[in-house]
């Protein structure tokens, strides 16, 4: 019997949260989407049998995304974990222009944390990844998790010097079962019928497949991490004198291609900021912004996933823990220098020539009308209205946010524009997003001039 498994300090696993063992093979998966489709037709059937015996004429779309048939899927998409869970949870927060806000809500519990893995099937796991003697190698393991999300678990662990670690344990099967989870559940997507067939999805789905093979791999994650904690330390990103960020350091022997294993740093979910004053909630979203375009202009290495979870605070040192760089991905330099044209086009409110960036970017092309064009302009514009504010942006105080969805929601139904970005632009759009989401929720005011200043010409 190893030291942990008696030590008083172990906690046992938490009784408010079931585990429930993560489906590993292929058949099983596509089972439990099969018997998903079937109880949705089940559900179609019967709401549509009792529309039409009131004399209406339900509309397939309507039936589909009734509140249950929506549960239901939250519920599977969450148990099954991996692929399925992940493109649930990118729908859930990137997909506001194709879904209807009762979808986004009920959608929004995949971005909770998932059912942990039973005991023995973690240990199973662990076995195959460290050997059957690895609890004789460590101090102490506990096997309640910390955390439980799409791709893995973290535990906490103590190794035999003392050293503290996070270990992030992916779940059996999930690397498999990824080119499959993402085309059922793509299939369950175009069933809705949000999406029209005129738009060309496949680039997308061979990226999310490209992207969640990367993010299953975390010798490559480890390696990320390295190389993005090394060019932020080497950056000067102040907050009120001193370090903004804290990284993780990996550790190299406990790391393989599904087990990583870091520092383990003691700090409080984001939401512990709503509580500071806000000089401080401005510091750091200030550090953030400024983040985000040395992740584009500098590094030209981008940490794509805004996921909150990913960001943790330090009350006692104001810092902003960074975590999770299983999706962290290559800026291309023609991407960088137009995105640069780009930021400066808005800064100085120059048409022709945010028009000129969108096309070498792809966000427009040469089977756009004039009218379609203009409306994308506008958009672009009107999203980067912070970048023209002199002093500092009340981001607490804007309706950006819902001004955008409103015109994107325009631009899609009234101009008929279904155009797919490249993948590139979308990831960068999407981690804008998600800063820009975190800067409302926070009440921040930000000089995003200033943020940005380095990369403007003015």
């Amino acid at each position: 019997m190893s030291l942990w498994q008696r030590s008083p300090i172990n906690p046992p696993e938490s009784p408010t949260r079931s585990s429930r063992a993560v489906p590993t093979s292929r058949l099983s998966r596509i089972g439990r989407l099969g018997s998903l489709a079937g109880r949705i037709a089940g559900n179609v059937v019967s709401q549509g049998a009792g529309q039409l015996l009131k004399g209406e004429k339900p509309a397939l779309s309507s039936l589909l995304l009734t509140p249950k048939n929506i549960s239901n899927i939250a519920d599977q998409l969450a148990s099954m974990r991996g692929a399925a869970m992940k493109l649930g949870q990118l729908i859930s927060m990137d997909a506001g222009d194709f879904l209807p806000e009762e979808l986004a809500v009920i959608l929004g519990r995949l971005r909770d944390d998932a059912d942990p893995m039973p005991k023995d099937q973690l240990i199973a796991t662990l076995n195959q990844s460290w050997g059957e003697k690895w609890q004789d190698d460590l101090l102490y393991f506990s096997f309640a998790p910390i955390a439980a999300a799409s791709i893995g678990q973290v535990h906490k662990v103590i190794t035999m010097d003392g050293r503290m670690l996070a270990v992030k344990v992916q779940y059996p099967g999930v690397k498999k079962s990824i080119d499959s989870d993402v085309d059922n559940v793509a299939t369950l997507i175009k069933l809705t019928g949000l999406v029209p067939k005129s738009l060309d999805i496949n680039p997308l789905l061979q990226e999310a497949k490209a992207q969640l093979h990367q993010e299953a791999d975390y010798v490559r994650e480890a390696d990320m991490l390295n190389r993005y904690r090394a060019l932020v330390e080497s950056t000067d990103i102040q907050n009120k004198g001193s370090n903004a960020f804290v990284i993780p350091q990996t550790f190299a022997p406990l790391t393989t291609s599904t087990v990583l294993a870091m520092d383990f740093i003691e700090a409080q979910d984001l939401d512990a900021l709503l509580n500071e004053p806000q000089d401080v909630r401005d510091a750091v979203m200030t550090a953030l912004m400024t983040l985000f375009f040395n992740e584009i202009f500098h590094f030209k290495l981008l940490q794509s996933d805004p996921n909150l979870a990913n960001y943790q605070f330090k009350p006692d040192t104001k810092e902003i823990v960074l975590l999770d760089f299983g999706a962290t991905r290559d800026v291309p330099d023609a991407i960088s220098a137009q995105y640069q044209a780009l930021l400066n086009s808005a800064a100085a409110n120059d048409r022709a020539m945010m028009q000129q960036a969108a096309f070498r970017i792809g966000l427009i092309d040469e089977s756009h009308s004039q009218t379609q064009v203009d409306a994308v302009i506008n958009i672009g514009m009107e999203a980067c209205e912070a970048i023209r504010c002199e002093g500092a942006y009340d981001f607490g105080q804007s309706d950006l946010i819902a001004r955008l969805h409103e015109k994107g929601m325009a631009l899609t139904m009234e101009h008929n524009f279904w155009h797919t970005p490249p993948v590139d632009a979308l990831f960068i759009h999407r981690k804008l997003g998600g800063l820009f989401l975190l800067a409302k929720r926070l009440k921040a005011k930000v000089d995003m001039r200033k943020a940005a200043g380095t990369w403007l010409n003015l």
